[in-house]
């Protein structure tokens, strides 16, 4: 187990509280370490990513078929919804088992890792969006 405990003048980073992680003259690093904080850091990155995502194809699909007007301006706002609740269900499931394993170990984690893991949730659904004959 680890020896890191709470602060006591800890205070909840503000979104997104990214710091410059390179070492040198950075101000402060943030870091959170219950688990509601994680989760809701890393849900806000997974709807931005997923919510960035489908936007873009949903503009592409808007440029390519443009011609169909009665239909096409459907696309985005269904997207949208689409990109909410898939992103609600990955960013909860995620956010809460990492707060969870975090602290039962007792550590503090940076405010980078939500995003991390909110760009690999959006990865994982582009990667098992193709067919895969003979996969997994």
């Amino acid at each position: 187990m680890s020896n890191k405990r709470v602060p006591i003048n800890y205070q909840v980073p503000q979104f997104p509280g990214l710091y410059d992680p390179l070492p040198g003259d950075h101000k402060q690093a943030y870091y959170l370490y219950y688990t509601t904080d994680i989760w809701r850091f890393t849900l806000y990155w997974t709807l931005i990513f997923y919510g960035a995502t489908h936007l873009t194809v949903a503009g592409w699909a808007v440029l390519t078929h443009f011609r169909n007007w009665s239909v096409i301006w459907l696309v985005p706002l269904l997207y949208s919804v689409v990109a909410g609740l898939e992103g609600l269900l990955a960013g909860s499931i995620v956010g809460l088992v990492l707060g969870a394993v975090y602290e039962a170990g007792n550590f503090r984690m940076s405010t980078w890792l939500p995003m991390v893991w909110g760009g690999l949730n959006v990865m994982i659904l582009i990667l098992t969006s193709f067919p895969m004959q003979g996969g997994l």
